[in-house]
Parts: C-alpha cells; structure tokens; sequence
C-alpha cells in the first residue's frame, strides 16, 4: 500500500473517528496553538454517552467546551498548566490542577504515571514521503504519542510545517481527519508606560551576546523594544511569539553567539498573531525540541549568558515568588520559570530575572509584600531568587542576607507602599530589629 492509500484508508469523519475514545480513558489534547478543535467538538459532543475520560492537556488556545459544567463526569480535566479556558473549572472543582516543571512534564508520560490511551493531535499535512509535522508545539506531546494506545490525527492545511523534533510519519496514525480552520491567535499587550519602564530596567541587564528565554505579554514586549542596540542575541526559550520576530529581522537575534544549537532559534512551542505562524513555516532557522530537552536546566547553563526574564503575581520581602496562584485560587502553573532561573544562574555570565510591575489592581495593591497571601504558592524560593525588576528599580538579592533583602525590596516597591512594608518588616519579621551580636572575646 503506498503512503497515500494508506492515509486515505485511516480518513474518517470526525465523528467517527473519535470513536475510538472509551469512557475511562486518558486522553491527551496537543497544546497551545495546536489544540485540535475539529476533534475536540466532536469529543464533546459524545458528553451524553462518556464517562469518567480523564483529559491531560497543558495550556490550550480556544475553547475548552469539555471544561463546560455540562460535561461534568464525562470529562474531568487534569490541567499541567491552568489557562484562561481551564480557570474557572479548576477553581470550582470539576477540574484538577498538577503542580510540575515543564522540564518534568513528558516524563509523567513515558514513566505511564499519567497514563494516555488517545492522542488528539494537530499536524500539517503529509509531505511525499508520509512525514507531517507538529506544527507550533512539541514541549510534552512527543512523550504522550510514544507512550499511547491511539492517535488520532487533526490534518489541518494552515498548520506550519516546523523543524527539529517534529516529524510525524501516516503510518503512526490511526485515524484522520481533515479540517482548514484558522490556528487560535494570542494578540500581544501594547506596554504602557510603566511596563516600557520596567522594560528600559531589564534591557540594561541583557549584555552583548546573550542568550535570552522570555513570555509573552505586555513586559516582554517592552524589554524587546530596548534591545536595538544590542549585539548577536540568541533565543533558547519555552515559547516564541511575535516580539522577536522584529529582533531577528534587524539582525540583533542572529544566535551566532550560542553555545547550544547555534544559528538556531531553540523552542517548545510558539504563539501570537498570524504572523509568528507564517514565520515558523518552513524556517529551518527555528529548532523545535521538547520541553525535557528545552527547559533542561543543565542544558540551558550551557549557553553563555543566558538570561531568562519572567514574571511573577507577588514576591514577599524575604524572595519568595509566587507566580501560578492568587491565594487559593488557581491562575497559571509552575511552567519553566524555575527551569530556566537555575539554568541561567549558573550560566557563564548568565542572569535569572523577576520582572513585574510594583502593584495590581489599579495602583491599590502592591506586588511586593510582607507574607504571600494565605495559599498562595512559591514557584521559585528565595534561594533561587536574583534579580528582581520593577518601574522603580533593580534588586540583585543573590547572596543577600534577610535585612539586606528586605531594604532592596522595599525600594523598588512603589512608593505609596514603602513606608507601611517598613513598618510591617519591622513589626513582623523580629530579626529586621535585632542588633548585631559582637562575637566574645
């Protein structure tokens, strides 16, 4: 049978082909911009005849409709990384939140700790010889495809066709379908003047020839802005969007300076406007790995200088940071921050950043605070913690003792809140007030 006969007989209507899913079973959905949604409207609309299917995903773009209250005890979903469409299920309770490090994710699928039955994948369509690839997301799904009973297979034309750990041969495949749908957009943040301060504070950190692991939103955007005069940039990072692109195309990123994978883009997964998708298509330039490979700490401190920039929703005045929840309530997940802070801690010249603005809410709360609030988790600890970067300021807490953490601090808090984080430190923490014991004679 030749490679097209062989797909043609494994094309299915979606309906029929997400038969092959069984109340009870572990089912992975492939992430972020390559959610498969012709396949998953078509699972959830089975919600009436499943029970119990165990659905594994880390963020998803879209809609989660399975997530929906009327799929409660169809579907019940373990998210890896809680996103906007998972949110509310997980902090009602229909859904479940696994704390991990990126870097640990596809073991969880190959040890069959997290056991997948179904595969529901997005790929591009098969080249000549059978190969499709995985478009714009690899991180964990590499893990869950050699670790499962059953693929099924989104064949979409406007997925890219990407490079590296990527290619997907019709032969592991057991069903299609065929879908020509837009792939989910993720619009980037206009900065405001704040975040262009915070950025203009992290740009004076990056040196010529780094290599640097950002986000996206509105701070990565701004630090983007102040990179223009910087010289041979690399990008080894989880996620690649649209703010790079321009970096790359003035010749500030050319990666001729990185240790690991030079001349290449290293990533997991990209994300943004139409025009991060197009750009990835067919670029050789951009190297796709998994995320046990990417977010690799001992292989992140190989790159010289590397600098990860990521962000928090609170840090208190000893350094702890806490970046997936607010209080009880799920928001995000543990993702790679810690990954690449202890990978470019110990990078030759390397710089693990914290950049955040000052306050939420308007200006009402400040971001830096005396306790986290009750619940809240620390995703890096405080002996993890360097740089810490508001509009206010810098603060390199590595090898800071408590007092000393607790001033640099307070000093790039906003100064509305100043004086009553003093106060609290001092009436709190007893050791902000206690004098130096002289040694004895």
């Amino acid at each position: 049978m030749s490679r097209k006969e062989s797909y043609l007989s494994k094309l299915r209507s979606p309906e029929l082909a997400v038969q092959l899913i069984r109340s009870g079973d572990g089912v992975y959905i492939h992430s972020n911009a390559a959610a498969p949604h012709t396949l998953i409207e078509a699972m959830t609309a089975r919600k009436t005849e499943l029970k119990d299917v165990k659905i594994y995903q880390i963020i998803t773009l879209g809609p989660a409709p399975y997530a929906e209250p009327d799929c409660e005890g169809a579907f019940y979903v373990h998210c890896l990384f809680v996103g906007p469409n998972t949110r509310r299920a997980v902090n009602e309770g229909r859904a479940d939140y696994t704390p991990v490090f990126f870097s640990a994710l596809p073991a969880l699928f190959s040890s069959r700790q997290l056991k997948v039955d179904v595969c529901l994948l997005s790929v591009s369509p098969p080249d000549e010889d059978g190969y499709m690839t995985l478009g714009p997301s690899v991180d964990s799904t590499w893990a869950a495809i050699e670790h499962c009973n059953h693929i099924i297979a989104e064949v979409n034309k406007q997925i890219p066709r990407t490079f590296g750990a990527t290619k997907i041969h019709v032969d592991k495949i057991d069903a299609f379908v065929e879908s020509d749908r837009p792939l989910p957009l993720l619009h980037s943040e206009v900065p405001d003047a704040t975040c262009m301060a915070i950025g203009r504070n992290v740009a004076s950190l990056v040196d010529d020839s780094a290599t640097l692991q950002m986000g996206i939103g509105a701070i990565p955007n701004a630090v983007l802005q102040y990179l223009g005069d910087k010289r041979n940039l690399g990008v080894h990072t989880e996620m690649f969007s649209d703010g790079v692109i321009d970096l790359v195309e003035s010749g500030v990123i050319n990666n001729s300076r990185k240790t690991v994978q030079p001349g290449k883009i290293s990533v997991s997964f990209a994300m943004g406007s139409k025009r991060v998708y197009d750009y990835i298509d067919n670029n050789q330039d951009v190297e796709f790995s998994g995320s046990d490979w990417i977010n690799n700490s001992q292989i992140i401190a190989q790159n010289y200088r590397m600098t990860a920039i990521n962000s928090a929703l609170q840090i208190d005045l000893t350094g702890q940071v806490c970046a997936d929840s607010l209080g009880c309530e799920m928001y995000s997940g543990c993702g790679g921050q810690v990954d690449f802070i202890r990978g470019a801690a110990n990078s030759p010249g390397g710089k693990a950043i914290i950049a955040m603005e000052s306050t939420a809410k308007s200006g009402t709360l400040s971001k830096i605070v005396p306790f986290l609030n009750p619940g809240a988790g620390v995703v890096t600890s405080r002996a993890d913690l360097h740089y810490v970067v508001t509009e206010y300021g810098i603060a390199n807490l590595h090898g800071k003792n408590l007092k000393d953490r607790v001033k640099a601090l307070i000093e790039i808090a906003h100064p509305d809140f100043r004086a009553g984080l003093e106060k609290q430190a001092f009436e709190h923490y007893k050791w902000m007030g206690v004098k130096t014991v002289q040694s004895c004679s």
